[in-house]
């Protein structure tokens, strides 16, 4: 069976306004990412979240970021905002902020992205939460591996907080049998050698590109992209 494809290269999460999603995606990203996450400084009502997409030609892919949120509601802010992708970013198990196998199933037939964290031992747990979604006959279609935290971690720091991974390990942890991307503390003058020393075919980055929490800099989004995409380019992705 053929690699499939990812379903996004580059993409700029946390953008908070239209200025930021026209500038970001003039850029070059081909996926921007809308973050619906309480206690996030980037988190949008569904009415600003419309305002921003209204402003993203149809040609780049506009994903959700929900953590811990009931199925049905993902689905009701998917067609109130207009949405393409969901991306899961809540723990893969435990109590409080979880994003189970089963709200993927709930979730069918959208696109899910589901964000996982590189553990101390590999991504074994994201591929146990992977078999667990496949049996329930919706997996995710592409992985972001992000920086690990711990489990008390509340939702809204989640992710956007700027901590790496270590791109080596993640290079020996093996494959999710999807397209994965790297996240994590990546900016302009690191997402190279992070796609190169990686599994990574895409990237995603939100603060590493920001004048402040969900507002985007343009010479950091732009180089950002160029560096990111030269490097995909390079590996073949």
């Amino acid at each position: 069976m053929p690699p499939r494809e990812p379903v996004f290269h580059v993409k700029i999460c946390g953008v908070t306004s239209a200025d930021d999603a026209r500038m970001v995606a003039a850029a070059g990203a081909d996926a921007i990412g809308l973050n619906f996450v309480p206690g996030s400084p980037r988190c949008l009502s569904s009415a600003a979240a419309r305002e921003v997409v209204a402003a993203i030609p149809d040609d780049v892919l506009v994903v959700g970021v929900f953590a811990g949120m009931p199925a049905a509601d993902v689905k009701r802010m998917v067609a109130e905002v207009g949405l393409d992708a969901v991306q899961l970013h809540g723990h893969l198990s435990g109590d409080g902020v979880v994003d189970l196998p089963e709200v993927c199933s709930d979730l069918a037939p959208l696109t899910v992205i589901r964000a996982v964290r590189l553990e101390p031992d590999g991504l074994g747990a994201a591929r146990s939460w992977m078999a667990a979604a496949a049996a329930l006959g919706h997996s995710p279609s592409m992985a972001v591996v992000d920086a690990a935290v711990t489990a008390a971690t509340a939702a809204g720091q989640l992710g956007g907080t700027g901590a790496t991974i270590d791109w080596s390990r993640f290079a020996a942890a093996g494959d999710l049998g999807i397209p994965m991307a790297v996240a994590g503390g990546l900016t302009p003058s690191n997402v190279a050698e992070a796609v190169a020393a990686s599994r990574a075919v895409a990237v995603d980055t939100a603060s590493g590109v920001e004048s402040a929490p969900g507002r985007k800099d343009q010479a950091k989004v732009e180089a950002f992209c160029a560096a990111a995409r030269e490097a995909l380019a390079a590996k073949g992705t």
